[in-house]
Order: C-alpha cells, then sequence, then structure tokens
C-alpha cells in the first residue's frame, strides 16, 4: 500500500480512504478522528468523534455537549478498528488529552503528530514517539532560528519583574487552553504560592485542569471594583490576549503587559502587541525539538504542515529522508 491511499489531504482535512475518516478536519464531517482541543483543531459540527476523554471534555466545554452526533473515547495505547484500518493514539505533550494518531492499513504504519511538544510539562502526559513509516509532523516553528528557551528561567524573569515593581499589576497574555495551566503550574513549581488572578474566559478550562489532578494553587476572578483598582498591586493577572487591547486591561494598577508565547522570540511581534515583558513558553516543539523527534521516529518519509513546511522539508532532504510539504490550511497558532 502507498502512503497515499492511506492517508491524503483534501479540503476538510488529512482524509483516510479505507477509514472514511478526516483527522482534524476544518469542516464538518461524518467521521472525525481529534488530536486535540484547539479551536482550530477540534470543531463542532461532526457527525461522529473519536478523541481521547479530556479532549472530547474540553470540546464539551467549549461547544457544549451536543458538538457532534456521537462521540467515542479513545484510551491512549488503545487499539481501534474503523472499517479497514487500525487506529491508536499516543500521547502528544501539547496540551491536556492531546494525542498523536497512528493509522495502520496494509502494513503500513502513518502517524499524524497533530501539535507536539518532546519537553516536560506537568500539566499533560509526555510525548512519546512512536515509530511509523511516515511521520506527519507540525512545522509551526520550523527554522533554526527558533530555540526556545528553558520556560522555567522565563518565569524567573516574570518573578524578578514583580519583585522590581511591586506597584505593578503584571498582566500576562495566555491563550485559555493548554497555556494558562501551563504558565499557572510554572509560576507555583517555583515557588510563588500567593493567590494568582484570572480572567473569567480562563475559568471553566482551569476548574477542569484541577478536576483532572493538575493542582493550580489559589485562583480568584480578576474583577476591578470601583475603588479597588489598587488591590491588584503587585498581582499577577492571567487573561487571553483578544483582553488586553480592551478596558479590562486597563483597569489594573499601571498594567505591566507580558505575554506567554513562542513567538515572544520575534520582537517585532511582541512591540506590535505592546508586550514589556516577553516570555518565551511554547507548546510546540521547536527547531531542535523537531530535528530530534524525527531522528528518533526515523520514518521513511516525512510529510511536514501546519508551519513553516520549506525549511524542514529542506533538511529532510539533505539529510537522505524523503520529505513533502501538504499545505493543509485552516491551521492557526492558537496553542503557541
Amino acid at each position: 500500500m502507498r502512503p497515499e491511499m492511506l492517508l491524503l489531504p483534501r479540503p476538510e482535512g488529512l482524509y483516510c480512504p479505507p477509514g472514511d475518516f478526516f483527522i482534524d478536519p476544518v469542516r464538518g464531517v461524518d467521521r472525525a478522528l481529534i488530536t486535540h482541543g484547539h479551536a482550530d483543531h477540534a470543531r463542532a459540527g461532526h457527525g461522529h468523534v473519536l478523541a481521547t476523554p479530556q479532549t472530547l471534555d474540553i470540546m464539551a466545554i467549549r461547544y457544549g455537549a451536543d458538538h457532534a452526533g456521537a462521540t467515542q473515547a479513545a484510551m491512549l495505547g488503545e487499539e481501534i478498528r474503523v472499517k479497514d484500518v487500525t487506529v491508536r493514539f499516543h500521547p502528544a505533550g501539547h496540551v491536556l488529552g492531546s494525542a498523536q494518531i497512528e493509522v495502520e492499513a496494509g502494513g503500513l504504519r502513518i502517524v499524524a503528530s497533530g501539535d507536539y511538544k518532546p519537553r516536560p510539562d506537568p500539566t499533560c502526559a509526555a510525548f512519546e514517539p512512536v515509530n511509523c513509516d511516515v511521520f506527519i509532523t507540525e512545522a509551526t516553528f520550523a527554522l533554526p532560528v527558533f530555540r526556545h528557551p528553558d520556560a522555567q528561567d522565563e518565569i524567573a524573569k516574570l518573578l524578578k519583574s514583580l519583585a522590581r515593581n511591586p506597584d505593578r499589576a503584571h498582566l500576562v497574555g495566555v491563550y485559555s487552553l493548554g497555556k494558562a495551566q501551563r504558565v499557572i503550574r510554572l509560576i507555583r513549581d517555583a515557588g510563588y504560592m500567593r493567590p494568582l488572578y484570572i480572567h473569567g474566559a480562563l475559568q471553566k478550562l482551569c476548574d477542569y485542569y484541577q478536576s483532572q489532578g493538575v493542582d493550580l494553587g489559589e485562583l480568584l476572578p480578576a474583577t476591578v471594583a470601583a475603588g479597588a483598582k489598587g488591590d491588584f498591586a503587585g498581582a499577577i493577572v492571567l487573561g487571553p490576549p483578544s483582553a488586553f487591547g480592551d478596558k479590562w486591561a486597563r483597569r489594573f494598577p499601571d498594567p505591566l503587559i507580558t505575554f506567554a508565547s513562542g513567538w515572544m522570540q520575534v520582537r517585532a511581534r511582541a512591540r506590535q502587541r505592546g508586550v514589556e515583558l516577553p516570555l518565551v513558553i511554547s507548546d510546540h516543539a521547536d527547531w531542535g525539538e523537531l530535528i530530534d523527534t524525527i531522528k528518533t521516529v526515523a520514518p521513511g518519509e516525512v510529510w511536514v504542515t501546519h508551519g513553516r513546511e520549506e525549511a524542514l522539508v529542506r533538511w529532510c532532504e539533505l539529510e537522505g529522508i524523503r520529505a513533502k510539504p501538504l499545505n493543509l490550511v485552516g491551521y492557526e497558532d492558537e496553542g503557541d
């Protein structure tokens, strides 16, 4: 069986003809296998969804319990038969519930990584390399310039700034799924045990992470009542980046804007967002981790998608590995 007979790109997403399903489709389909709960991969409106239990829970939180006609939970490592195809879900290390999807038929094994992060993260299961014939890798940060620093060192910058600026509220921009909870856990692991204040948009998913055994400590609502502005001096306030451009952010005392993202390595992006303290914390593999993962997985062929495909395809070719870009559309960087 040729790889293109098992998985091929279509406008809806990656399609498996012998299983008659799509992986992370960008529009409603009859049967969808979902790698994780970020909105660019997990959409509402499918007839049937197969995903890990946590991803199904997250989709229900974000879209409502009726987001699909039917759902089926896939435990990590479980072998599931879908028509003429065997599928297995393996940890991706991206966010809670995230998984790589292994598709096998006719003696051919393809692994679709979704988004993944090899470095340790206490808020989700650790990434697990899976040997395969074809590895479909994301390429969000697939340029040699991207080398993510240690996340704990970035948190140390935040806490140092807090000590130097006790009269300023530190507003940390974090995406609501994965990044928020990881940054909170990193802050706790650095020894900061005071209450953290969160925007209402983060509450449900933080509550869900807590219910799954991820201890985030005391979280309080970041609401500023009239005359209470000074109560947030020296506090850490977390919210979605979209909230930082409206009047909500201006309610806090002399706010110091920071943003936790792999894109904060690009100074122009930080300036565009008005970020005073950029924190380079990413939930994706950087260039070195992409390369190391491909070497570890040792596939016969690599398909590259979701980002900067050309550089990684070129690296593979120089290493004697067959490679091609998939050029799938509709995937953004919500979980960067």
